[in-house]
């Protein structure tokens, strides 16, 4: 094999039990599971907001922009729940680019994966047990997950990510709420296959181990819009693509229909701003139609303390993505507040 073996990294049960989950943390992510799962069999009427940088790329100004989201979630809290994005593990459309914080834990200094491990798992813990929320991340690499496994509350399945055989399987076995986004070109069946798959029990290979997974009844669409053999983006957030998608549930006979539908992505162009006026065009989906206010769950937003991206530099702003832009703090807090309005 044309690789180097740099050294062997400690398996998730010698990592959790170096930096162990509180059993405070452990009730309060319970407690935040379980009201996503009403909330994804229709039990409750809540409206579930994914939201947060792009990338998790600074320790600080993470925990940060999510204390700020703390004090939002305390004046909404009868009709959303707040769920931030600590994103730790990023895609990248050619391999180039800044991976996430499981990668390089300082986006100035060379990867390092024993550190990125040990960060990523100390920010995820201190968010739950300093504000009480319960995070997501995306499940970029199913085999590290169980780093994280105890601490997180909500995982999606990306685009690049969603047609893979080991990400199915590994989300069916997956005791939490699963997004499965449609793929990059938009094949709408794609994603109906993999919820299925995820929802369905398997027996497979996983981390060593023959495993019997007991499928997850709370995996689910995200919407995130698609790019064409021309590389344009097009959106798929319209009332028309919803109600594609809830007629496309009604026929597949899976449990807990619903969908959380991304607003940047292809679905914005990744024109940041943007993101503002499709979270009310949803919203206004859901308030004509009962079966797509049925059906939409919640909104997936990238949002951040400033404005925009800038590239990695020593003299980087605080609160700046450094990957995809992101809706900045003023106009993310008022978006919260005016949604919260229309519901």
């Amino acid at each position: 094999m044309n690789m180097q073996f740099y050294r062997k990294l400690p398996i998730p049960m010698e990592i959790k039990e170096q930096f162990p989950a509180s059993p405070e943390v452990k009730a309060t992510r319970e407690k935040v599971i379980n009201e996503m799962k009403d909330i994804f069999s229709g039990k409750s009427d809540k409206f579930i907001l994914v939201i947060g940088p792009c990338s998790a790329d600074n320790e600080d100004s993470v925990l940060d922009y999510i204390y700020r989201l703390r004090g939002v979630q305390e004046k909404v809290s009868d009709k959303i729940l707040i769920v931030p994005r600590i994103y730790t593990n990023k895609p990248r459309t050619t391999g180039e680019g800044y991976k996430g914080m499981l990668h390089q834990p300082n986006p100035n200094q060379a990867p390092d994966l024993l550190k990125g491990i040990v960060a990523i798992r100390k920010l995820h813990m201190r968010a739950i047990a300093e504000t009480g929320f319960g995070c997501a991340d995306e499940m970029l690499y199913p085999e590290n997950h169980r780093y994280l496994s105890d601490i997180i509350s909500y995982v999606a399945i990306g685009a690049r990510s969603v047609e893979d055989q080991q990400h199915r399987l590994t989300a069916s076995g997956l005791d939490i709420p699963v997004g499965m986004k449609n793929p990059t070109g938009g094949d709408i069946s794609v994603m109906m296959n993999s919820i299925k798959a995820a929802q369905c029990s398997h027996v497979f290979c996983y981390r060593g181990w023959e495993v019997k997974s007991a499928g997850n009844p709370y995996a689910h669409a995200i919407l995130r819009g698609y790019v064409d053999k021309q590389g344009k983006s097009h959106p798929n957030y319209h009332y028309e693509d919803i109600s594609n998608l809830y007629e496309l549930y009604a026929s597949s006979g899976l449990a807990n229909p619903a969908c959380i539908i991304d607003t940047n992505h292809a679905n914005s162009g990744k024109k940041y701003l943007e993101q503002v006026r499709i979270a009310r065009e949803i919203a206004e989906s859901r308030n004509y139609n009962p079966e797509v206010k049925k059906l939409v769950k919640g909104l997936m937003i990238e949002s951040y303390i400033e404005d925009g991206c800038q590239k990695i530099s020593q003299d980087e702003v605080y609160g700046k993505s450094i990957t995809d832009p992101c809706l900045g703090w003023e106009k993310t807090e008022q978006m919260i507040y005016d949604l919260a309005e229309m519901l």
